[in-house]
């Protein structure tokens, strides 16, 4: 594996390192994490090669909506979603508005098909709630022309019937599954617009807010026979389901059997903005951390955080006001980064992540697992983000149990030395309301915090039995998630920031060990000021100012110098380049991944310094 030099610009990280007590909020690091691009593929945001066609279908009968009743390519027919949505008490006067009620829900998309014949992966797109008279589901026009000019149907699908209810993502992920029925039953039919079109074992489903908690319903209703609240009704769907993307997701709104639904066996991709005035924490985190991958298959996963972006822009037709039309009253538009670069954000992201999971273009793999290599396809601002593979092994999770010296892998031994606080605790959201279950990030993590004095180095070690190392390579990586805690004191912008670097430690068996500054793995970043709201009188809705969103970090073994990676005894945090500081950890363990996500092609730009300050493993 060819190991690149990562070479930013030295000069703006000295200024950086000498700015302790510097006020204004750092908006952009570009030069420091995205110098220069390293996969040899085009600007996934860039258009395709594909000529587009559309087409929409529905009821022929819409009373609101001309496009669904006289511009439909076919009718479709209605569906009883009565078991999985209830209207309420507001039943009367919906039906009186929208001509229907839940026995009868239509199913109307509009579609963008590349001008190719198929078979063509086939992608879902539904939006989440809002003002059911502005109708939500134009707002993803950009992305349905763009897939469909890489080669991947687009449809996106209209709820606008289902909104401003409560306790409906169930139905919402139900009646995604009925437009795949749909588009089934087409395949049968020489004569149907649809038929031939789509590639139905090569299936993406994508969901904003609400619409992003049910793409995940969708996926575990589709392997279920049963639905979960009332075994009376049965399912029968099995589509190839292989990715979903949630875009700053809801959690939590649909609790079968009181539990949080789980995912399985799907790659998945959760974006979020940090200055969402509607869904104001990370609550996407946690779909996340409930996916369980199987050893030995393709899926993975990855999490994205973007400095400045809300909740609305993803969505050209919801756009900048979270809260409504009168969002400027309350919310501080002025701190938003541009729409047009947060929808560009989302065409990066969205078209890498389905030409990797529904085309198998592997070259955009190794944007998922470090958003450095993306170079000058990605926006200006900040990014935190995270990754695993199903071949992802842990060996400290601190989840299993309450023992402090034990870690999730047989064997495993846990030690701090001369730390000022060393404890497993609980992850929170930056809700108003951090006591209670729903502002949890249902993850448990490890706390370390120090002051270095002249004598003891703080450092916190990892002890491995031979066994969990046997296999491991050159090829193999360490994998952590971690972040330093909240410092007022200090920059919000932690290049080098309060906890200025740390070292990571390998020793083997023979005693061999050697460290590697962690800053060359990525952006070790305090948690990011965020004030969404104009008056103070809007606080208690936002709760704090920060969110603790674990940044990951990977680094080759290779990069050990001297040390064997099957012989790797121990793995330590050495905290000998920051005077004092405190960190979250998580989810410490070993990969050996597929090629195609270690791939890079050659830098567009020569490297600004000769001085190395790190490396894209």
């Amino acid at each position: 594996m060819a190991i690149i030099n990562r070479t930013p610009v030295a000069a703006l990280l000295i200024a950086l390192a000498a700015c302790a007590s510097f006020d204004p909020v750092v908006e952009n690091d570009a030069e420091v994490v995205l110098g220069h691009q390293l996969i040899d593929a085009p600007d996934p945001a860039e258009r395709g090669s594909f000529g587009v066609r559309t087409l929409y279908y529905g009821s022929g009968t819409d009373r609101h909506r001309p496009e669904y009743r006289d511009s439909v390519a076919f009718q479709t027919e209605p569906v009883d979603a009565s078991d999985l949505v209830d209207l309420g008490s507001r039943k009367k006067s919906r039906e009186k508005y929208w001509g229907f009620g839940t026995d009868a829900f239509p199913l109307n998309a509009r579609v963008w098909i590349p001008d190719t014949p198929g078979p063509h992966p086939l992608v879902l797109v539904v939006h989440g709630n809002h003002d059911m008279k502005d109708y939500s589901d134009p707002g993803y026009a950009y992305l349905g022309r763009h897939l469909a000019s890489h080669g991947i149907i687009l449809a996106s699908v209209d709820m606008n019937f289902i909104n401003g209810l409560s306790d409906e993502n169930d139905g919402r992920g139900w009646m995604l599954l009925k437009h795949l029925e749909l588009w089934r039953s087409a395949q049968d039919d020489a004569n149907h617009p649809l038929a031939g079109l789509a590639d139905l074992d090569r299936v993406g489903l994508a969901g904003h807010s609400r619409g992003g908690e049910a793409v995940g319903h969708a996926a575990a209703f589709n392997l279920l026979e049963r639905y979960p609240d009332d075994g009376n009704v049965e399912f029968d769907f099995g589509f190839g389901i292989r990715a979903i993307a949630a875009i700053a997701p809801v959690d939590g709104q649909y609790l079968p059997t009181g539990r949080h639904v789980p995912l399985r066996d799907v790659s998945y991709l959760v974006m979020h903005g940090s200055h969402d005035g509607d869904v104001t924490s990370f609550h996407g985190l946690r779909q996340y951390q409930r996916l369980e991958l199987s050893p030995g298959s393709d899926h993975f996963k990855s999490a994205v955080y973007m400095y400045r972006a809300n909740h609305g822009q993803w969505n050209t037709v919801w756009n900048n006001k979270d809260w409504g039309p009168r969002s400027g009253r309350s919310l501080d538009l002025n701190q938003l980064i541009e729409p047009e670069a947060q929808r560009r954000m989302a065409l990066v992201y969205l078209t890498a992540f389905f030409r990797a999971t529904l085309l198998d273009d592997g070259r955009y793999l190794p944007l998922f697992r470090d958003h450095r290599t993306a170079g000058g396809w990605l926006p200006h601002t900040m990014y935190q983000t995270r990754f695993r593979h199903a071949d992802f092994r842990e060996i400290a999770g601190f989840e299993e149990d309450i023992d402090l010296v034990t870690g999730t892998a047989a064997g495993v031994v846990l030690q701090a030395d001369s730390l000022d606080t060393w404890k497993e605790d609980e992850l929170v959201l930056r809700s108003r309301n951090r006591s209670t279950t729903s502002a949890k990030q249902q993850n448990q993590a490890l706390w370390l915090a120090w002051e270095a004095d002249s004598t003891d180095t703080p450092a916190f070690r990892v002890t491995i039995p031979p066994t969990h190392t046997a296999d491991l390579g050159v090829t193999g990586t360490l994998d952590f998630l971690l972040s330093p805690t909240q410092d007022t004191e200090s920059d919000s912008l932690s290049i080098p920031g309060a906890v200025r670097d740390l070292t990571v430690r390998a020793t083997d068996s023979s005693g061999n060990a050697q460290g590697v500054k962690l800053s060359s793995y990525g952006p070790i970043r305090s948690p990011l000021d965020i004030k969404v709201y104009r008056r103070n009188l809007d606080k208690e809705r936002f709760g704090a100012t920060s969110e603790i969103v674990l940044q990951g970090f990977s680094i080759p073994l290779s990069d050990f110098e001297g040390v064997e990676p099957a012989e790797i005894v121990e793995i330590a945090l050495v905290f000998d380049r920051s005077v004092k500081g405190s960190i979250v950890v998580d989810e410490i363990g070993f990969s050996t991944l597929p090629p195609e996500f270690l791939r890079h092609g050659v830098p567009t730009s020569a490297p600004a310094e000769t001085e190395p300050v790190g490396h894209l493993p």
